[in-house]
């Protein structure tokens, strides 16, 4: 069967935004036609990558690379377009109701500036959000919102914030770290009576105890955490480096070697 070339659109006017909107979205729709892998695709095939596109945007982001950025967000944007235009097609909403919904839920929860009401700060604004968001969507919890599906350290915090909103909080920053220590505590008991279920229990409370006073501090635990990761992996990629050129293997290495490695690597990496 012979495969007619698809000429690829091009927006009307390049330098108009609209124009490339419907530009986009027409090639979107093109791909579903005619990409034999993109007309296989469902909205659950491809969820995932929505999340592996939105950590490569986040490092991008943090790396402060402003042209990977860019491209990144085009990547997510892509994935709001491919859903909304799978979703069309099997008869559910089209990207038109997306934007209706988010356009109406950002100025229903912005009544301070779409209507009357009258806040002194971040906090008021923050606390009638919640309360919005309830109402809208009949919540029974206050943590009915929050994702089972988001990475456990990044839920402890939204959990911790959403029940922070109501009142549920610790008074005295102090007395959150007096938290970590008792749950540390209790950790060391259970392993020392070898009561490996309940250790892990425990050691759950460790971490969330943690993420809490976090928190308080102003820092996000999930990119401390990340930022600890790549420390160590850059750390240890610099004594695999080393070792190689020793002309042997890792395995070959004693302890001592490597962390004398390890010591010259967080010299350089500091």
């Amino acid at each position: 069967m012979e495969n007619k070339l698809q000429k690829a659109p091009e927006p009307e006017n390049p330098d108009s935004l609209s124009s490339q909107f419907l530009n986009f979205v027409e090639i979107v729709k093109i791909l579903r036609q005619k990409c034999p892998w993109d007309k296989k695709q469902t909205n659950e095939s491809i969820a995932q990558l929505l999340i592996e596109e939105t950590y490569e945007m986040i490092e991008a982001i943090e790396e402060g690379n402003d042209e990977e950025f860019a491209k990144e967000l085009g990547d997510v944007f892509l994935h709001v377009v491919m859903h909304s235009v799978m979703a069309e097609q099997r008869g559910a909403f089209n990207l038109v109701d997306v934007l209706k919904k988010i356009q109406k839920k950002l100025i229903t929860r912005h009544p301070h500036v779409f209507s009357d009401v009258v806040v002194s700060d971040e906090e008021e604004v923050m606390n009638n959000w919640e309360a919005i968001k309830m109402k809208e969507q009949n919540q029974k919890s206050v943590l009915d919102g929050v994702p089972k599906s988001m990475p456990a350290l990044l839920r402890a915090e939204r959990i911790q914030f959403k029940a922070s909103r109501v009142g549920f909080d610790w008074d005295d920053k102090e007395d959150v770290w007096d938290k970590v220590e008792e749950e540390i505590g209790e950790l060391r008991y259970e392993l020392r009576n070898g009561n490996n279920e309940k250790a892990k229990e425990e050691f759950g409370d460790v971490i969330f105890a943690l993420v809490n006073a976090a928190r308080f501090e102003k820092i996000i635990a999930e990119e401390s955490l990340q930022h600890t990761n790549n420390k160590f992996t850059r750390r240890f990629a610099y004594i695999e480096e080393k070792t190689n050129e020793m002309g042997k293997k890792l395995s070959e290495m004693t302890l001592g070697e490597m962390d004398q490695l390890w010591e010259e690597a967080k010299k350089f990496d500091n």
